[in-house]
């Protein structure tokens, strides 16, 4: 294994919820009180900070905090700090703090998600939708807005009727996913969702937009996530053992559009992975725990092919045989995914991901993990990661 020269060193996440009402900078101070002290770091040594995309004002709730206003309430000295609107989605913020670390931009980087969009959104306006007459929409949504196509529900929709159509895949075989990431909720103390969810309260549950139905979309939240991401040499002697960053892969041969794509059964997650496993001698045999991308319930199938847990096609079996279960070969999102626990947009997976390599994760621990693999994304955008606790 040949690393990236960084480590995983703390987490935090704040309590989430919905409609909480509480001020974005609460719950990131919560989770970055709790990332320093699981790292076993002073806010003094924290001298890099990034986040995913930067201050947004366009979307409410989205992106409420900006690196600038965060280092100051926290007190932060850095010698480096960045924002990512674009890129590689949400991986965005891991690895360009890598790339920092790496570099000796930094030794020590906060990197933070905050979300205040439960409480933000209102009946008429909403941080995932596009609302009003008096803006004026460009770019790619200027084509699917017209013909009702407002949500990326419906966008991923559109992906999941072609897979449908093309690999035999139907809504039971979803539920599946749906009820077993809600099983793993109910061991997760920071889940949103913590009551079982039946297949047939699954089935039975409103149509969100066909073939993708209530519980096959994920919840937003407010809340806040961190993870700090050292260098390898200045990881060793803090409190808890490393997780070291194996790879990344964050490749995109086309464009960046949820509708153009000239395969709709792939996506940008298929990039990504190749991408990733192009850089370390580890295979998918070697990975114990997955945290995958679950904004909507059909993108864990595109990651486990993807990743090549399967071969393209053929996820339907893969996840009936229960492959995906907390107790099977290949366990998927282990604390609930977005689906179950909210919506940080990817860092709750990353997250996860940690707690299950330091083996904290209770009554949902997998065992002997000590190797995970991260996807974010995967619609036009897509990031990838592989953890190792060596």
């Amino acid at each position: 294994m040949t690393g990236t020269g960084a480590a995983i060193t703390g987490i935090g996440m704040s309590q989430v919820g919905r409609k909480t009402m509480r001020p974005a900078m609460e719950h990131l101070a919560d989770a970055a009180l709790q990332a320093l002290a699981d790292a076993g770091l002073r806010r003094e040594d924290i001298d890099g900070i990034t986040t995913y995309p930067g201050k947004s004002a366009g979307s409410p709730g989205v992106s409420p905090l900006g690196v600038g206003e965060v280092r100051n309430a926290l007190g932060l000295n850095t010698r480096w700090h960045s924002a990512i609107p674009e890129g590689p989605a949400q991986m965005a913020p891991l690895m360009v703090a890598a790339m920092a670390v790496q570099t000796g931009q930094a030794r020590h980087v906060l990197c933070f998600r905050a979300l205040t969009e439960s409480s933000s959104q209102t009946a008429e306006k909403r941080a995932s939708v596009p609302t009003g007459t008096s803006d004026r929409i460009s770019g790619w949504p200027s084509w699917l807005l017209p013909v009702n196509a407002i949500s990326a529900s419906n966008w991923m929709a559109l992906a999941a009727t072609r897979y449908f159509h093309e690999f035999g895949m139907t809504r039971e075989h979803l539920g599946i996913l749906a009820v077993s990431q809600r099983q793993n909720a109910l061991h997760n103390p920071r889940a949103l969702y913590r009551v079982p969810l039946t297949a047939e309260e699954y089935m039975g549950a409103r149509m969100i937009t066909t073939p993708l139905g209530l519980f096959d979309c994920d919840t937003p939240i407010d809340g806040a996530c961190v993870l700090i991401v050292s260098a390898s040499d200045a990881a060793r002697d803090l409190r808890k053992a490393p997780l070291h960053v194996e790879a990344f892969g964050a490749a995109m041969k086309y464009a960046e559009t949820w509708d153009q794509q000239p395969d709709m059964t792939r996506m940008a997650a298929h990039d990504a992975a190749a991408d990733m496993w192009n850089r370390t001698d580890l295979t998918p045999s070697d990975v114990h725990v997955l945290s995958l991308y679950d904004g909507f319930s059909i993108q864990v199938p595109f990651w486990l092919e993807a990743f090549g847990f399967c071969k393209r096609g053929e996820a339907k079996d893969f996840i009936a045989d229960g492959n995906t279960h907390i107790t099977g070969r290949y366990p998927v999102n282990t604390g609930g995914g977005q689906l179950s626990a909210g919506r940080l947009h990817g860092f709750g997976l990353l997250h996860e991901a940690c707690i299950q390599l330091w083996g904290e994760g209770e009554g949902r621990q997998v065992a002997q993990a000590r190797v995970a693999v991260c996807g974010m994304g995967g619609g036009p955008l897509a990031g990838a990661m592989l953890l190792a606790r060596h």
